[in-house]
């Protein structure tokens, strides 16, 4: 089914678009509020956060995106309590109700389902483990968290979080994709709009050279820390779809040494990533 067309509200109380922000698709009652950590005092004030609903918790690491989910019966003093005990996040989303109408019943498998979802997709590091026991509640019930959930999936993609989307949307054609065979590596990858993604089951160099141990070195055992990469045999494996920032960060991973992605990674017909994107536009 095609998606369809949908009009987002997006308000800024304070006027500043990197501040406060809540969103709601304009025929839905479901909001998500953006909690910025630096002005979580005067955030967790606003009366939208006083209530039941799902809040997601954003951070870094050097293996990428961290998300912590939960749920509360008063999300203001949920956020107030994770300022105090969690040191990861900077950014924070709290899914709620406009007109007051969620309950704790809904918040707990919504809660559930945005784990699930999260921990499958894997483009965000879930700082909860795994997703427990689905609660039991009545059909009409799940109905309703669908639909929730579908609008919370679109909200927090808009505000820039797309901790429920694929890292790849389509199907991955073989034409659409770039390898890279040198020094005992054999990884394959896409060139997306948000940046390079090197595929689940690209084999990486072991070794990792001197002159980049200092940087690629870190983010590799970060890497093996979160799962992202196990050991196997003849270097490391990628476990699941992996983006970077850049074609040159992914090919450093991957070869273990200072590398430039846009050279380095080269099509079925032998070639570059530079040739194909950068060279092409400029015709």
């Amino acid at each position: 089914m095609t998606p369809s067309g949908k009009t987002i509200q997006i308000f800024c109380p304070s006027g500043d678009p990197r501040g406060v922000r809540i969103a709601e698709i304009t025929t839905r009652i479901v909001q998500a509020v953006v909690v910025p950590r630096a002005s979580i005092e005067e955030t967790v004030r606003r009366p939208e956060l006083c209530g039941v609903g799902v809040y997601l918790l954003f951070g870094e690491s050097e293996a990428g995106p961290l998300v912590y989910i939960g749920e509360a019966e008063d999300c203001a003093v949920r956020f107030k309590q994770h300022n105090k005990s969690k040191d990861f996040w900077n950014q924070g989303v709290a899914i709620i109700s406009r007109t007051g109408s969620f309950t704790k019943a809904h918040a707990r498998l919504l809660e559930w389902l945005s784990i699930e979802k999260a921990g499958l997709i894997g483009r965000y590091r879930l700082e909860n483990g795994n997703s427990g026991i689905k609660p039991t509640v009545p059909e009409w019930m799940s109905a309703d968290v669908a639909e929730i959930f579908e609008t919370m999936e679109v909200l927090l993609g808009t505000l820039g979080f797309p901790v429920f989307e694929r890292v790849i949307q389509h199907g991955t054609e073989p034409s659409e994709m770039f390898f890279c065979t040198r020094a005992g590596a054999n990884a394959s990858g896409v060139y997306t709009d948000e940046g390079f993604v090197v595929l689940k089951g690209s084999l990486v160099r072991p070794q990792v050279a001197a002159s980049v141990a200092d940087t690629i070195g870190p983010k590799r055992l970060a890497l093996l820390k979160a799962g992202t990469l196990k050991e196997a045999t003849g270097g490391l494996l990628f476990t699941r779809d992996e983006i970077f920032s850049s074609p040159s960060t992914a090919a450093s991973v991957v070869t273990g040494s200072s590398t430039n992605g846009w050279i380095e990674w080269k099509d079925a017909d032998g070639r570059t990533l530079d040739e194909v994107y950068r060279q092409t536009a400029e015709e």
